[in-house]
């Protein structure tokens, strides 16, 4: 098992990963169309976008956590 202090580290790794795959394959079918050269176009943008995804999450999402914090309603 991974020790629990990476739980964020690998809960934005997991994020970035599903969160860039779906987006960037619908962007490129969007722009491009389903071709003989589409899954290959969608994984080398992924590759590019995956990187960048995991920054931004990891970076921003404790400070999106504590927004939302702020907007809903504490459970009693």
């Amino acid at each position: 098992m991974i020790p629990a202090r990476y739980a964020r580290a690998l809960f934005s790794l997991i994020m970035s990963g599903l969160m860039s795959c779906i987006v960037t394959g619908i962007a490129t079918v969007k722009a491009i169309g389903f071709g003989p050269s589409t899954f290959g176009d969608w994984m080398a943008a992924w590759a590019f976008c995956w990187p960048i995804a995991f920054t931004v999450i990891l970076l921003l999402g404790p400070t999106v956590q504590r927004f939302v914090n702020g907007l809903v309603k504490p459970q009693d």
